[in-house]
């Protein structure tokens, strides 16, 4: 045998030696949507003061998220999700299609990691505080031309298999002229109802968050359907008020109580691969709504608790995080807003035009810290970059099984890559 041809069976033999050392376990997939390094700076600040944790804080894998596409410096959700899903770049306007077809995975196959982790037997769950149609889970089983077909990504979520599916967008699931429970008239044009088609292919339907709450963790298979498009009212605080809305309707569950409820749910029925998305996160980012964006912050980080309490006992899973981008570009500000009255409202903008939140939305008073370790109290207003997605300083987090792997710099492709290493047992090139 030649020295290369040694050399290549020892390479050969040492990488088989690796992977065969790889656990293999549960994976959830925490995406809250349109977050950066900065909107967990301000929730840990806001809810526990700078010197404690939130749960967030407490993963022990950290990775510097490189958001970019194919062909943009910063991200879209669909794009973000793509790549997500399928571990390969995407360009902008993409859903779950690359080039006009569905992609090739990094794992060499044609199919998303969910659709292989469905067709290798693994249980399988999406839950989204949005609309059933937002693209940070709707991706992972469903692709399209154009984001805007909601029909037909409906369908596709629905009838993909998974088996439990939690979130908004009642609207697109029922027939013109056919009331549901939180609509008048669906909007499908193609005379489907795929309620009664989910029903007759074993889903439990439920409508609301008291109906989850006694709802047996049995159940073979699962539709939560929480509102007519999504469980939030993503408006401006000005418009909420004119409006008498608060940011999240009062009888859907939140994205915590829905992620309790799937981990109960996935306990005993083996090895499981959930998807959850806050969308909430990114869309109050995307209107200037501070306190909305953070509440809904709140509730990705109690759902991160939740996975955190239950790895306790099942240690065989990994936990992952990440966002695709920066919506709205959200920074507190505090020196130079010259604060001495902490009643009197912020100014509506800073020197340089940025707009300047108070805790109830433009020119109202400034928000207030927990205290530090001192016992002492902040007050900061929340400045704004953009309404758009931004670059940002988005980090990703793991935890758990293989979380040692999440570490330093990644791309945005590598989250595929740690899910579908804890999955199947594969660290792909």
């Amino acid at each position: 045998m030649t020295r290369l041809a040694l050399l290549f069976v020892l390479i050969n033999f040492t990488i088989s030696a690796q992977q065969t050392g790889i656990k293999t376990g549960n994976v959830i997939f925490i995406h809250p949507d349109g977050t950066s390094l900065s909107d967990w700076n301000t929730l840990r600040l806001l809810t526990v003061g700078p010197d404690n944790e939130i749960n967030w804080d407490k993963l022990t894998g950290i990775g510097l998220y490189q958001g970019h596409l194919r062909d943009k410096a910063s991200a879209s959700s669909n794009a973000g999700a793509t790549i997500h899903a399928y571990g390969v770049k995407a360009d902008y306007f993409d859903f779950g299609l690359t080039d006009g077809k569905v992609p090739v995975a990094r794992s060499g196959k044609q199919m998303s990691i969910m659709q292989e982790a469905i067709e290798k037997g693994v249980k399988t769950g999406l839950i989204n505080s949005g609309s059933i149609i937002e693209p940070g889970t709707a991706v992972f089983v469903s692709s399209a031309e154009k984001r805007s077909y909601y029909e037909e990504i409906t369908k596709e979520v629905l009838l993909s298999g998974v088996d439990l599916i939690l979130s908004g967008g009642e609207e697109f699931m029922l027939p013109e002229g056919v009331a549901g429970r939180h609509v008048a008239s669906g909007k499908r044009k193609d005379g489907l109802n795929l309620i009664e088609e989910m029903t007759q292919r074993g889903y439990k339907i439920i409508y609301t968050k008291d109906e989850l709450k006694t709802l047996s963790p049995k159940e073979k298979k699962v539709l939560g359907v929480f509102a007519a498009v999504s469980t939030f009212n993503d408006k401006t605080e000005e418009v909420q008020k004119e409006n008498n809305l608060f940011n999240y309707i009062e009888t859907a569950p939140r994205v915590n109580e829905m992620t309790a409820y799937a981990l109960e749910f996935f306990r005993d029925k083996g090895q499981f691969f959930l998807v959850v998305e806050e969308e909430g996160t990114d869309n109050f980012g995307n209107k200037n709504n501070a306190q909305g964006k953070l509440e809904a912050l709140r509730g990705a980080d109690l759902a991160i608790g939740e996975v955190l309490n239950f790895m306790k006992s099942n240690p065989g899973t990994m936990l992952v995080t990440a966002a695709d981008s920066d919506a709205g570009g959200m920074q507190v500000t505090s020196g130079d807003l010259n604060i001495k009255d902490p009643a009197l409202p912020l100014a509506a903008n800073d020197s340089n035009g940025a707009p300047i939140d108070g805790k109830s939305g433009t020119s109202t008073p400034p928000f207030v810290s927990a205290p530090d370790k001192s016992g002492k109290i902040f007050y900061f207003g929340i400045v704004w970059a953009t309404n758009n997605d931004v670059l940002g300083g988005v980090v990703a987090r793991a935890h758990g099984l293989n979380a040692v792997r999440m570490k330093g710099k990644i791309d945005n492709t590598d989250i595929y890559r740690f899910m579908y290493l804890t999955l199947f047992g594969k660290w792909l090139d």
